[in-house]
């Protein structure tokens, strides 16, 4: 499969751009052809401008050139994968502008839907499991990436992966992450 990886971290020398490269490695490993989109270096503007609102009235759609160049390199790629830290429970401004501006109407939902086989969203969190399962928030996110973004662009195969206490420095944890994120790699496209 060919695989599109969109990382965005302001820092390249970051635990996300870490965990991205070893993910790469297993996705590689396993045989798939793969693209890296660095989304902090790609002067890509996050800003939804009038430009890239859609026009409801119709199924044909004009967006900025940027927009529409982004639209057709996802249509090069079966499948997505995107590699973020959690922030306020989400994912950062710089990536939900992208998914603003790029995943748009009639491309990605409406009359459009998306053409990829499988999506994999590897998100990295400072704080423990426990702040996530006390209100159900690692429910509420894995049903938002999985359902709300992914199945309603028309991506069925989504899988959602969140690394826990990511800012604690612990030779442990760093093993059991690259592990984990090679694994990922390797199976990709196994949403179990």
């Amino acid at each position: 499969m060919k695989v599109l990886t969109i990382v965005t971290h302001p820092r390249q020398d970051s635990l996300t751009f870490t965990v991205a490269n070893r993910m790469i490695e297993g996705l590689q490993d396993a045989g798939h052809e793969v693209d890296v989109m660095d989304l902090y270096r790609s002067d890509f503007d996050p800003i939804l401008k009038e430009a890239d609102e859609p026009e409801w009235g119709t199924d044909q759609q004009q967006f900025s050139t940027r927009v529409h160049q982004e639209m057709e390199r996802l249509k090069q790629y079966d499948g997505l994968a995107f590699v973020f830290p959690l922030w306020w429970w989400s994912v950062p401004a710089l990536l939900k502008g992208y998914i603003d501006r790029v995943w748009n109407y009639s491309f990605a939902y409406g009359p459009g839907k998306l053409p990829h086989q499988h999506v994999l969203w590897l998100s990295l969190a400072g704080a423990p499991v426990e702040r996530f399962t006390k209100r159900k928030y690692d429910q509420m996110i894995t049903h938002y990436f999985n359902v709300g973004l992914a199945d309603y662009c028309g991506i069925g195969s989504s899988k959602f992966e969140l690394f826990y206490e990511t800012i604690k420095d612990k030779p442990e944890y760093m093993e059991h992450w690259m592990e984990k994120a090679y694994e990922l790699g390797l199976n990709y496209g196994e949403t179990s």
